[in-house]
């Protein structure tokens, strides 16, 4: 019999889950049971949980075959647990280092009670960890453990089951379970607390109670917060049952009044057609359950005059004066916020008035507005998709914005957009469809009916939006409000594989649909020919029967200057004749001065070659550090040689998402010696590089098929439910075979470790 029974329910959660199980089974007391309950979750949380349920026998998975709701998954979990005590976690919220076994040396203190009532924290999105304010409830000063009599003020605090450890035969003598609904803890906390014999409080922040952005249940616009009513219902109906808590009818009985109050007062829960009901049914059952002649009760709640007044205008039912009270309150922020907006108003631009002016007139149905790399030219997802579209819908126009001088490489059926121009703005106010892979301009207002498509533009290794929050160096801004407003803006987005959907939902936190459809720009390694290859290589200047390696490190964030890792006139020298090097700086060092050395017969700058994946198919293999390209260039199934001479550096600043050392797509170089071996020797295409690129493939191009752009115009832009054409398994796929090469294996022993 274990000690504890953790209890986590899972529904639409995959982008936290993995943290939430984490943070238990890594736990430094292991005398626990998992017990994770899929709530016929839509997502993957289904899969992870059967995951980590074959590697760690702790964990038990549990499968609801339909959507229930949190009370019934917690019944089902609660019917497997065989701890002492139980746990409740939700699949969003973690606990913190240490928790269980605070717990349990608590619990020995304090001779085993009823219920541990701990702390908790706020895990806001931003980063802030924001402690509770009731804290100082959780004094642990006086007896060990106690009745709540003795403590009444334990019921004024948040009324939820995560913050409470309760022993399982007390929980089964009772009877306790979930009834199904919104507020489904209301039921079991308040007589899980009124009935029990010991309760003990241990103050330490044992549960991190995550505050999302979006998708919470409880900030969720819906009727459903009526269920609030039927939950006090139940709770009254348990004290009428029970003589011996009628002494808690008038603490309960103000607790729910402030319960109302709140969630009324919250504009993100009660669509506005259904405030006049739940203010009727809420003044009907603080009336009915109201203890004549009684005031305060067993709870010491400090409530202001303004709060009093709420509550007796609410179970008076005077709405419109409780309406009144509410917006005088509030009448000088909006005042505020007004002079605000006309102030904004008075300087805008011509051309800003202008685009209100085009918002006002139709969408164009037919006109999809692409954009790329920060009004870039005709490059990546967006490229590709716009391609797709014209074929297979030629009805539809296409626009793409991009500076001037990129204007000459856009299909000529395309119409080029000057960023910031009259007829710029026109597209953006008109067009039904704006696809991007970086973000638009910050002052587009999305209009009803158009629909934005994120494509992204690699696949992150290195950490992303909000998880860049503690890392200064490695981002150029911190309006991380900004980032995410953009994103409020995205319908869909693009994800090449799970691990990118699973990263960018947690660290961009939107209401936008993610399409796990794999990457459009990487179809051209599906439909290119070695004869498409030839052609390529010729026009880049690489000489038939050539080995031509492709280098493309990634921009450091914690130095301003271009790095220079590699010296290219030593490694071709090293390696001879039969090798050229195609080098591409990043995006960030493009246009910088900086010195060069005198070119080399077999050194081709290729960064200003407008397609990368161009260059992909051109080349032999692949050299980078961290860039995403190795994710794409996976797709093509050609050796990848991963060059880490400043891992530790780089983890520092930026911080990655897994250790690219321990799961790499090829050999590994530390130094320069060790990358000019690797070549050398023949090992970068030898077994073992092969092994390691097949696993890497497998994680990560699972979607990279040749029709990813076909999936992507099929379901954004006609409106097709099912992601068509189906994906073609790994081994059914063919890509583009790389040019006949002088190079040939040599796997001499290295007297390096070159693999992991």
């Amino acid at each position: 019999m274990p000690r504890f029974s953790v209890i986590v329910p899972a529904y639409k959660v995959q982008a936290y889950l993995q943290e939430s199980l984490d943070s238990v089974l890594s736990q430094s007391y292991p005398d626990l049971e998992l017990i994770a309950v899929d709530d016929a979750s839509p997502d993957a949380c289904g899969s992870i949980i059967d995951d980590y349920a074959a590697r760690d026998p702790r964990v038990t998975a549990v499968h609801l075959a339909h959507n229930l709701g949190l009370g019934p998954a917690r019944n089902a979990g609660l019917a497997r647990a065989t701890g002492d005590y139980l746990i409740f976690l939700d699949g969003d919220d973690t606990l913190t280092p240490g928790a269980l076994q605070a717990l349990t040396d608590r619990l020995k203190a304090t001779g085993s009670p009823d219920v541990l009532v701990y702390d908790y924290a706020r895990s806001f999105w931003t980063g802030e960890l924001v402690r509770n304010r009731l804290s100082h409830r959780l004094c642990e000063e006086g007896p060990a453990s106690f009745r709540l009599a003795d403590r009444p003020a334990l019921l004024g605090m948040l009324m939820v089951v995560w913050n409470k450890a309760y022993r399982r035969e007390y929980v089964e003598r009772e009877g306790l379970e979930f009834p199904p609904g919104l507020y489904e803890d209301t039921p079991w906390t308040y007589p899980a607390l009124l009935a029990a014999e010991s309760v003990a409080v241990l103050d330490r922040v044992c549960v991190h109670y995550r505050q999302r952005r979006t998708g919470s249940i409880l900030t969720t616009s819906s009727r459903r917060h009526l269920d609030i009513f039927d939950q006090y219902d139940r709770v009254f109906g348990q004290i009428a049952a029970r003589p011996e808590l009628e002494r808690w009818r008038p603490a309960v009985h103000r607790r729910m009044a402030e319960h109302f109050c709140a969630l009324y007062a919250d504009p993100r829960r009660l669509p506005r057609a259904a405030r006049p009901e739940f203010f009727a049914r809420a003044s009907a059952l603080l009336r009915r359950y109201r203890t004549p002649g009684v005031k305060g009760g067993a709870v010491p709640l400090s409530l202001s005059r303004t709060d009093q007044l709420r509550h007796t205008l609410m179970r008076l039912g005077v709405r419109r004066t409780y309406r009144t009270l509410s917006a005088l309150r509030s009448a000088s922020l909006a005042c505020a916020a007004t002079g605000t907006a006309l102030w904004r108003g008075l300087r805008e631009s011509a051309l800003r008035l202008h685009y209100r002016v085009q918002r006002l007139l139709p969408l164009r149905p037919e006109l999809a507005v692409f954009s790329a790399y920060w009004h870039g030219g005709y490059a990546c997802n967006p490229a590709a998709v716009e391609a797709k579209l014209r074929e297979l819908a030629p009805r539809m126009r296409t626009a793409w914005i991009c500076d001037p001088r990129h204007a000459a490489g856009l299909p000529p059926q395309t119409l080029a957009l000057r960023p910031g121009s009259a007829a710029y703005w026109t597209a953006l106010a008109r067009a039904t469809y704006l696809t991007t892979n970086v973000n638009f301009d910050r002052a587009l207002v999305k209009r009803r009916g158009q629909i934005l498509l994120q494509t992204q533009h690699g696949t992150p290794l290195k950490r992303v939006g909000l998880d860049l929050q503690d890392r200064p160096a490695a981002t150029p801004t911190t309006d991380f409000a900004g980032l995410l407003r953009g994103a409020d803006q995205w319908d869909y987005l693009l994800s090449a594989n799970r691990h990118s959907t699973l990263v960018w939902e947690k660290a961009v936190p939107a209401t936008y649909t993610t399409l796990e459809y794999g990457y459009p720009r990487n179809d051209l390694f599906h439909r290119a020919t070695q004869a498409d290859v030839l052609a390529l290589r010729e026009r880049l200047g690489i000489a038939p029967g050539t080995t031509a390696v492709l280098y493309a490190p990634t921009h450091r964030d914690y130095r301003r200057s271009r790095p220079d890792h590699l010296d290219f006139e030593r490694v071709l020298r090293d390696l001879g004749p039969r090798f050229v090097l195609l080098t591409r700086e990043h995006l960030t060092y493009a246009g910088t001065d900086a010195a060069r050395p005198d070119p080399h017969p077999r050194l081709i700058d290729v960064s200003a070659h407008p397609s990368v994946e161009e260059l992909c198919l051109a080349s032999d293999a692949l050299v980078t550090d961290y860039s995403s390209l190795m994710f794409d260039y996976a797709a093509l199934d050609r050796p990848i040689v991963i060059h880490a001479d400043d891992w530790e550096a780089y983890e520092a600043a930026r911080g990655t998402y897994f250790d690219l050392r321990a799961c790499p797509p090829g050999a590994i170089a530390r130094t320069e010696d060790e990358l000019v071996d690797i070549f050398a020797t023949g090992h970068w295409q030898g077994s073992r590089s092969a092994q390691l690129r097949a696993a890497f493939r497998s994680r990560f191009c699972s979607y990279d098929d040749g029709h990813a752009a076909e999936r992507v115009v099929r379901r954004v832009f006609l409106g097709e439910s099912a992601p068509t054409p189906p994906v073609t398994p790994l081994e059914d796929r063919h890509p583009a075979p790389p040019a006949p090469s002088a190079t040939t294996p040599d796997l001499t022993p290295l007297t390096t470790t070159l693999w992991p």
